[in-house]
């Protein structure tokens, strides 16, 4: 937590992706985005190919996602499923063969929360498996790329509700009973728990780990009947069903999300820093009062709990269990 200090940092929480590359030329550097495609995923492919950079977006849906990037020049769609080692294995495979180093790796994808437990195919819980389990296992096997590179960063897009999130340590999947909020958090305090000591571990390495908390982003309508009555209700939409726009409150556009994302990836104002949680286009500030979240403010400043260092020593040797790692490759999964 000794890191988490603000830089400070000229931007603002309405500042843009645009805004925040403005200036930065990352002209022969190589990105992963995974999920980036879609919403905040495709804003950070766009900007950071705007750049400069060869992006390449990692997609379930490869033709869905092409689709989605038509007319953004620089970016190209590979096939990766996060809750199946073998994809994740055969992605890697498939850079690590092409000889490329990795600058950026963009840890976006994720699933949304729904009523219903679901698991993947080995029994984890879906949010738990998408964001943090299949992204650590990705990151493991781009390890010989992202060393290649002398000075990789490795972004993994959290939320705020890392602050409210725990790891049932004893019950990762929800056995004894599900809530589709605490499933979520869980899965957001893991990404900033595996970062934290993704950073300690490989930072001598020259590779950087950073979580970023883009804001809640709604974006434009329309909404359906049932989403509407739940955006009205924690003050994200109007009375009229239009999207509210707030940066300061934490509630943005796609371009202003997106923008602590490439921040983390590419602005050099983080040389020499790691292992931290960002907020708006910087390092965010330790807070560790009880912050209550209302129609009017959703707080997602740091906390001691999502940095603890015990703790992500704790997920990160949990993980390597559940994934059965020997420290090169997978061999299975529980």
């Amino acid at each position: 937590m000794k890191h988490q200090i603000p830089l400070p940092s000229p931007f603002t929480a309405a500042s843009t992706a645009a805004d925040v590359l403005d200036g930065v030329d990352l002209g022969g550097r190589q990105a992963i985005v995974t999920g980036g495609h879609s919403r905040i995923g495709r804003e950070v492919t766009r900007a950071l190919a705007a750049a400069g950079a060869s992006v390449t977006v990692a997609a379930r849906n490869p033709a869905r996602a092409a689709a989605a990037l038509d007319g953004i020049p620089g970016a190209r769609v590979e096939e990766l499923d996060l809750t199946d080692p073998a994809s994740i294995e055969a992605f890697a495979a498939r850079w690590t063969e092409s000889g490329r180093a990795l600058h950026m790796l963009v840890n976006n994808a994720a699933v949304l929360f729904g009523p219903r437990l679901r698991l993947d195919d080995r029994g984890n819980e879906l949010a738990f498996s998408t964001s943090h389990l299949g992204h650590f296992h990705l990151t493991q096997a781009l390890l010989p790329a992202l060393r290649a590179a002398g000075g990789a960063r490795v972004v993994t897009v959290t939320s705020g509700a890392a602050r409210f999130g725990g790891i049932r340590w004893d019950d990762l999947a929800f056995a004894a009973g599900y809530d589709p909020m605490a499933a979520y958090a869980q899965s957001k305090r893991a990404n900033v728990l595996f970062t934290v000591e993704l950073d300690r571990r490989f930072s001598p390495a020259g590779i950087r780990a950073y979580a970023a908390h883009p804001g809640v982003v709604v974006g434009p309508g329309p909404h359906a009947p049932q989403e509407v009555a739940s955006y009205r209700a924690q003050g994200l939409v109007d009375e009229q069903g239009a999207t509210v726009i707030d940066p300061g409150a934490g509630k943005k556009t796609v371009e202003q999300g997106a923008a602590t994302v490439v921040f983390g990836a590419a602005s050099p104002l983080l040389d020499g820093v790691g292992g931290v949680y960002l907020k708006d286009n910087d390092v965010a500030v330790l807070d560790d009062r009880p912050r209550p979240v209302t129609a009017h403010s959703i707080p997602a400043e740091a906390n001691s709990a999502m940095l603890d260092t015990e703790d992500a020593r704790r997920l990160w040797d949990l993980t390597e269990r559940l994934l059965r790692w020997d420290g090169s490759r997978p061999r299975g999964t529980v």
